[in-house]
């Protein structure tokens, strides 16, 4: 059994800091990565940030230098998204997707937290 489960949503005002984390645990042999999305009124379902399983990061364009992803250690098995001068545009669900080998297992497959709510607004 594998769980991901994000935590650290809530309101917060614009101009605003949170700090996201998801954490997967369970029966797992390596996390290669993960993958922050959100789902949001206007643009649906979009990629927020990711890590590989190397260390290496990348965006969504919308960041612009405003968000952060960070591990806790090379395990990959906790991330945190680091979101700074959020705007109402960003309130959402965002929810981590995990790239997972189970233990015991060969092949690799996605595994969704449930997603927490962020909410900007004054």
């Amino acid at each position: 059994q594998v769980e991901v489960v994000e935590s650290g949503g809530g309101l917060v005002q614009p101009g605003g800091s949170l700090r996201l984390s998801c954490v997967a645990s369970g029966s797992i042999s390596r996390v290669h990565g993960m993958v922050w999305y959100r789902q949001t009124p206007g643009n649906g379902r979009e990629m927020v940030a990711a890590i590989t399983g190397g260390g290496a990061f990348n965006y969504g364009d919308f960041v612009k230098g405003r968000f952060a992803i960070s591990r806790q250690d090379a395990d990959n098995r906790v991330v945190y998204l680091q979101m700074n001068n959020l705007k109402p545009e960003d309130t959402g669900v965002y929810y981590c997707s995990a790239d997972i080998t189970g233990r015991g297992l060969r092949e690799r497959r996605n595994y969704w937290g449930q997603g927490t709510q962020v909410t900007v607004s004054s």
